[in-house]
Formats: C-alpha cells, sequence, structure tokens
C-alpha cells in the first residue's frame, strides 16, 4: 500500500506531467470504483488541471473546481502512459478500474490487483465531501504539527503506539511500513501503550516521525511511478526484512503476524532484547 511518501511523489509525478494539460475524458472499468455519482464522470471533459494535491493518502486533481479523488488501498497503483491506446477501456478481467485521459494523448490509469477490491475514486466539488478526508488527522509533515501538538494527541491514549500511529483519525498517511521504520528510529516497541510513553520517549517518537518520512519523501522525489513500489521495499530499515539483520545492530528482525498483517522490529533496538509473542504463530505451533 502507497503510503505519504509515495502518494507525495506520486502528486509530484502528475503535476509535472499533468501541467497546462486537460482532461478529454474518464472511463470506468470498473463500476464499484467510483464511490459518487454527482458530479458524473463526463463533467471532467474538457476541465483543465489545475493542481494535484495530497490529503493524507489521498491525491487529488483539481479540474477547475470539479476533483477527481482517489485512494490506492493495499493493492491498487497508477501507471502513467505518454501516449494511451485509443480503445476505450472496457470492463473485464483486465486489473485496470479507471483511466483518465489527458489533452496530449497521455494519460494514466489506475490499475488493482487481487480479488479484494478496495481502491475508491470520488468525483467531488470539494475534498472535504470525500468521507475518509474529512475524518483525516493532522499531517505528520505540516510545518505547524510542532511536539507540542504530537504529545498533546498522544495524552490519555490507551491503545498500542503501532496501531495509533496507522489511524489516519490521528494522523494522516502513515500505514503499517512506516509506522514500523518511525518505531525503530524511535527505538520503541510497537507494543507500547502511547499514554504511557515518558517525554523523552515522545520526543524521540516525534522526531523519528518527521525525518523517516522527510527522508522517504527525498528519496521517492522524482522518480517514475514504475519505480516507486522498489525504492519503497529497498529503503526499508526492518519493515519486510524478517530474518535478515538489523542494519543497526545486527540482530534478527522479527516478525509478529495478524489475520491481514504483519509487523517487523528488531529485539535489540526496540524490546531490550525480548522477542514479542506472535499470538497466531504461538497457535499454530500447538
Amino acid at each position: 500500500m502507497p503510503e505519504l511518501p509515495e502518494v507525495q511523489a506520486l502528486v509530484d509525478f502528475l503535476a509535472a506531467r499533468t501541467a497546462g494539460l486537460a482532461v478529454t475524458g474518464v472511463e470506468l472499468a470498473s463500476v464499484s470504483v467510483l464511490k459518487t455519482f454527482d458530479p458524473p464522470p463526463q463533467a471532467l471533459a474538457g476541465l483543465p488541471v489545475d493542481a494535484v494535491r495530497r490529503h493524507g493518502k489521498f491525491l487529488d486533481l483539481d479540474c477547475d473546481g470539479t476533483h477527481l479523488v482517489f485512494h490506492l488501498a493495499r493493492a491498487g497503483w497508477l501507471r502513467w502512459s505518454d501516449q494511451l491506446p485509443r480503445t476505450v477501456v472496457r470492463p473485464g478481467k483486465s486489473p485496470i478500474a479507471l483511466r483518465v485521459r489527458l489533452s496530449d494523448g497521455s494519460g494514466f490509469d489506475l490499475t488493482e490487483a487481487g480479488t479484494k477490491k478496495s481502491l475508491a475514486a470520488y468525483i467531488v466539488t470539494d475534498p472535504a465531501q470525500v468521507p475518509g478526508i474529512s475524518r483525516l488527522g493532522p499531517d505528520p509533515l505540516a510545518d505547524d504539527f510542532t511536539r507540542e501538538d504530537f504529545g498533546a494527541l498522544i495524552a490519555g491514549r490507551r491503545t498500542q503506539i503501532k496501531g495509533l500511529l496507522r489511524d489516519q483519525e490521528f494522523l494522516a498517511g502513515v500505514g503499517n511500513a512506516y509506522s514500523d521504520e518511525i518505531l525503530h528510529v524511535a527505538k520503541l516497541s510497537p507494543f507500547a501503550i502511547a499514554g504511557s510513553l515518558k517525554p523523552e520517549e515522545v520526543q524521540r517518537l516525534y522526531a523519528a516521525l518527521r525525518d523517516t518520512l522527510k527522508g522517504a519523501v527525498v528519496a521517492a522525489s522524482g522518480k517514475p511511478a514504475a519505480e516507486l513500489k522498489d525504492a519503497k521495499r529497498e529503503g526499508m530499515r526492518v519493515h519486510g526484512r524478517t530474518g535478515q539483520p538489523c542494519p543497526v545492530c545486527g540482530d534478527t528482525v522479527r516478525e509478529v503476524s495478524f489475520a491481514d498483517s504483519s509487523l517487523q522490529y528488531c529485539p535489540t533496538c526496540q524490546t531490550g532484547g525480548k522477542p514479542l509473542a506472535d499470538r497466531r504463530l504461538s497457535r499454530l505451533l500447538k
């Protein structure tokens, strides 16, 4: 799933390639991908692309006040083409869910792999009309998001810090991968209770949050959309690296599995050398 750094890179990528262009058509290959009905897709035809923005993990094409907003979810992606085929995309077995055509013949497809479809698109006159955007917490990279703001958000939260970082109503844009990375940099257990963190731990977590995301944004900047997934994987310290040595201390990166996801961490760096209980694995071993 693309998170804040990759979504920001996609925003920059699209902004550079759509400057001075207009939308000439929006084609649906999956009826379920579009979550709104008014304005219709035809309303975007002929409108200039004025800006491309990010709201958490949502991308927003502002076309003269009509917004095409989309969320790539777990298995979605954006595939750019300098020259789209002239044939109209049709519903079928293709991974293409939605196609946007631009006035110079270029454009992009929103694609989604797998059978569990959760990619979502919206056509609205105000991004706040999208439920997921209206509920977003603060952007962790906003200039005015201070250590004091972060501390106030955490105070009193009886929630494990890993889950809290992933909560889009708490912070906008952080997901499973970067929450692992942030906690590794901050040297905190993913199971630590947010409201019980000491002031110095909150400070470390705030610094790790900002530094990790800023570094990832810089690393992703300028890369074509097709290269962002590989670049994200290559930049990870612990996420997705179960069984490999920690780049800081050399200990083996461990994993905790859940029903539909997993987390990775370093015992030496984050949990005082003690492996965390993997309840799913424990049940399988009984």
